[in-house]
């Protein structure tokens, strides 16, 4: 790999443009096929690292799960080109204005090969939704 090496650290930070998705709707799916939303830019020419993924819930939801699929930089309705990466269950919120709204944070810390690209689902549909970020950067 041509950029920092002896210890290799990301040299751009990515964030996701204009602004974090919101998902709301239901997935069953563990294959990542479905109803999943792109959370992460494909990584670029020297990879990525991904160092964790946070849920931000952006209002009243039902309890749900958070599952996190790592695709090959292929059609994500192909089940061969996704696995599933991370999953964290998600509680229910009540939301109020006396109390910050709980975050979920998924600490991921790996690295992904060039073109890779993370899709999120939930397992239960919700109301409000989660807004999802991945702190990432590329190599």
């Amino acid at each position: 790999m041509a950029a920092n090496q002896k210890p290799i650290f990301p040299l751009t930070p990515r964030f996701p443009s204009p602004m974090p998705p919101v998902i709301t709707a239901a997935n069953t799916a563990k294959d990542g096929t479905g109803t999943v939303t792109q959370i992460s830019a494909p990584a670029g020419v020297n990879g990525a690292f991904i160092e964790s993924v946070e849920a931000l819930p952006v209002g009243t939801n039902v309890a749900s799960v958070l599952r996190i699929f790592l695709n090959n930089g292929a059609t994500a309705t192909t089940a061969s080109n996704n696995i599933l990466w991370e999953e964290v269950s998600l509680p229910a919120i009540t939301l109020t204005e006396n109390a910050a709204q709980t975050k979920v944070v998924v600490p991921v810390n790996r690295a992904i090969p060039s073109g890779y690209i993370l899709y999120a689902a939930i397992g239960t549909a919700v109301a409000a939704g989660w807004r999802v970020r991945v702190h990432s950067g590329d190599y």
